[in-house]
């Protein structure tokens, strides 16, 4: 097999390339952007669900499932919010043959299809608060060019959607949304931003968006999720009003918190290397590959004790494969890191007369234990894999960023240029011009922490007070 596009030389490629070698998604399909999810890929898509699942229902989300198709007429009673999808919804005109009296979209976001529900459960101030979410397809007729897990036109897609009793109350959930993808990026090894969108980029209909960004590739940046503070924008139009505790009626104040298959996407792209795949252990569908060493001799034995092994393994609950295909040690090797296996347990005749086995992760960490404590090992294995995991990405991100304080400097090669910025609109353009990108807005959180310098310049346009740090860059 040829060698892989080098990262650093080619990234695009690199990326389209990896997601075939490991069978992450197909793209062969017969409608443009719309994928295939081969068992690989499908297996470490659901795990990075079971990873968001596992974190937002301990701050008291419950999982619902809503339709596809939506009426015409439920997207028109949020003009604001349509008038972002537009140019994007796929519509449903006929039933067989009849043509429809009501046009049915398929879904680009769950708002309209939710609300009109949420009026109906939403009665009482006991009701609330009330978090939801789904995993689920959204459909946007994207018209840019298209790329697996990155631009497609079906998107994997978690929605979080809650209604509160007021705006300080939504407030609060923002903050709980954030500290949750704390948790899950800590899981996944990913370093991020968090950045306040201006007012002319941020979701529709939302008092204020935020994104979560993190460095991708040539230079750019790739958002992977969104937190949106509605207010009650969405709850008036779709009547989403409770009695309160005084027996008023008020109108519920809502949150969003959206993440894509980007996400993985952004885990294959921030961690991966020249050999293919680096996936952490949290999403690998294989955390441990043992793979038996057999020569001429001992070959049915350590066969044998490496099926032991495997068994041992996957009865403790780590996802395992053990390798006895008669292909060269170094084949193998380079097939399970190429798939991007988390860790390799070697075992050969020499090493089992020793009583021991090889640990090897996949950033090259190897080293010798006995055999009878492989299975205790194993945890503290893969956790150190993670830690390393995370440190690399940091210092990665640490080096793609880089405060700048006169306009020419946006056009240096960085993924993201640290300005202060006053706020206004006028001076946000100016900017976006300067970085032929964008500006992803005043950064309100950064993982990991310590990356902002303290010191704030003023703004980089018009030379004001800036109102804090913001990012300009060049988001995909």
């Amino acid at each position: 097999m040829a060698e892989l596009p080098k990262k650093s030389e080619a990234f695009f490629e690199w990326f389209s390339e990896v997601l075939e070698r490991a069978q992450v998604t197909d793209k062969r399909y017969p409608v443009k952007g719309l994928n295939v999810w081969p068992f690989f890929g499908l297996k470490a898509r659901s795990l990075m669900d079971r990873t968001i699942r596992d974190a937002v229902e301990k701050v008291g989300y419950e999982e619902v499932s809503f339709p596809t198709l939506i009426p015409e007429t439920e997207l028109q009673k949020e003009a604001e919010h349509i008038k972002g999808f537009e140019s994007q919804v796929y519509w449903v005109t006929h039933g067989g043959t009849t043509p429809l009296d009501i046009r049915l979209c398929l879904r680009p976001t769950s708002e309209t299809a939710m609300y009109p529900m949420f009026a109906i459960w939403v009665r009482s101030h006991k009701d609330l608060p009330l978090r939801t979410y789904q995993v689920c397809s959204v459909f946007r007729y994207e018209t840019k060019t298209t790329r697996p897990l990155i631009r497609v036109r079906e998107i994997h897609f978690f929605e979080g959607h809650t209604v509160h009793l007021d705006e300080e109350a939504a407030t609060s959930q923002v903050r709980d949304d954030l500290r949750t993808f704390e948790e899950i990026a800590k899981a996944l090894a990913l370093p991020y931003l968090v950045d306040r969108r201006p007012d002319w980029d941020k979701f529709p209909g939302a008092h204020y968006s935020l994104a979560l960004d993190t460095p991708f590739g040539e230079g750019r940046t790739l958002q992977v999720g969104t937190v949106h503070h509605y207010r009650d924008n969405f709850s008036r139009p779709y009547g989403i009003q409770y009695e309160t505790q005084s027996g008023s009626q008020a109108y519920g104040h809502q949150t969003t918190y959206g993440l894509s298959e980007r996400l993985l996407g952004a885990v294959i792209g921030v961690h991966g290397d020249d050999k293919g795949l680096v996936l952490p252990p949290a999403i690998a569908p294989v955390q441990v590959v043992v793979v038996p060493v057999l020569g001429k001799e001992g070959k049915e034995e350590v066969a044998r004790a490496a099926q032991d092994l495997g068994e041992q393994l996957r009865k403790a609950g780590w996802r395992t494969r053990v390798d006895l295909s008669e292909d060269r040690p170094g084949a193998k090797y380079y097939a399970w890191e190429s798939r991007g296996v988390p860790l390799r347990v070697e075992l050969g005749q020499r090493e089992l007369q020793a009583g021991n086995a090889t640990l090897a992760d996949r950033l090259g960490t190897k080293r010798s234990v006995p055999l009878a404590d492989v299975l205790a090992e194993v945890p503290r294995a893969l956790e150190a894999f993670r830690s390393a995991l995370s440190e690399r990405a940091f210092e990665r991100f640490r080096a793609e960023i880089r405060p700048a304080k006169r306009l020419e400097e946006l056009k240096e090669g960085a993924a993201v240029h640290l300005i202060g910025w006053c706020g206004k609109e006028a001076c946000g353009h100016r900017v976006e011009e300067a970085v032929d990108g964008g500006l992803l807005g005043r950064i309100e959180q950064s993982s990991p922490p310590g990356i902002l310098p303290s010191e704030v310049p003023p703004c980089i346009v018009c030379g004001e007070k800036a109102l804090g740090w913001a990012g300009a860059a060049r988001p995909l």
